[in-house]
């Protein structure tokens, strides 16, 4: 079966969609978008909130980020950013490692950083709001 074209046994339907068997390239799509779309005002926020408190000493950046609304906002940050940034490094990942097991190895790596990276650094952000 060496040599033999992938397509030819896909319907013309399927070769038009271009899905693989596991059919989730639109579901990751929607997701990038989603989470782009959710980092705008989120980041917005972020840089005029890091604008406005430049020069602020320890005891007043602890006091803003003790604000519920604070917190709850630099949480979604956080998750958006690592979610959108594994969504990102997965497709780089997918399109240009062409080892399977390498592959594997990294994208099983990417997810186990993202989540881990993205929990240190909403404990972290909990420790400072609630430490003083």
């Amino acid at each position: 079966m060496a040599g033999r074209d992938e397509n030819a046994l896909r319907s013309h339907l399927g070769r038009a969609r271009g899905l693989g068997s596991a059919h989730e390239g639109l579901h990751h799509w929607w997701a990038q978008r989603l989470t782009a779309l959710a980092l705008i005002p989120l980041s917005l926020w972020f840089v005029a909130s890091v604008v406005c408190m430049a020069g602020a000493d320890y005891a007043a950046v602890s006091q803003w980020l003790s604000q519920p609304f604070t917190v709850g906002a630099l949480s979604l940050t956080i998750l958006a950013v690592f979610y959108h940034a594994v969504l990102g490094l997965q497709v780089v990942i997918e399109d240009y490692i062409h080892g399977k097991a390498l592959k594997l190895v990294l994208l099983v790596g990417l997810q186990f950083a993202g989540f881990g990276l993205a929990a240190a650094a909403i404990v972290s952000l909990l420790v400072i709001a609630f430490a003083g």
